[in-house]
């Protein structure tokens, strides 16, 4: 079976596919670092539709999502986001953990894994 790769860099690789399975690593947001938690969400959610595209698959195949965020408070303004964003009856499997991240800007960071 091959391996494909996308944005690979020295470290890591943001997507990678291996058979009918796709491996997103974690998204932090682009346009809204240091802004809010919805904002970062919402960012967020639209960088891994994008990844999710290019691999050929789509958010109502999420298998499952791990989701890092600074501030367990923050844990409902994420959860508006998530909620409004998810494919309804088609939730991964998903856990939430508060947790500092690579750098102060960032407050939340996803990491998911879909069928194709």
């Amino acid at each position: 079976m091959t391996v494909q790769r996308f944005e690979t860099g020295p470290r890591m690789s943001q997507v990678v596919v291996h058979g009918n399975t796709v491996y997103l690593a974690g998204v932090v947001a682009g346009k809204t670092a240091g802004k809010s938690v919805t904002e970062q969400t919402q960012d967020i959610l639209a960088i891994i539709d994008g990844h999710l595209a290019k691999a050929g698959t789509d958010k109502s195949k999420l298998l499952s999502a791990t989701i890092y965020i600074t501030d367990m408070k923050t844990f409902p303004e994420m959860n508006a986001v998530w909620d409004g964003w998810v494919s309804a009856g088609n939730t991964p499997a998903r856990a939430t953990v508060e947790a500092k991240l690579a750098a102060p800007q960032y407050n939340v960071e996803i990491m998911v894994v879909a069928a194709k």
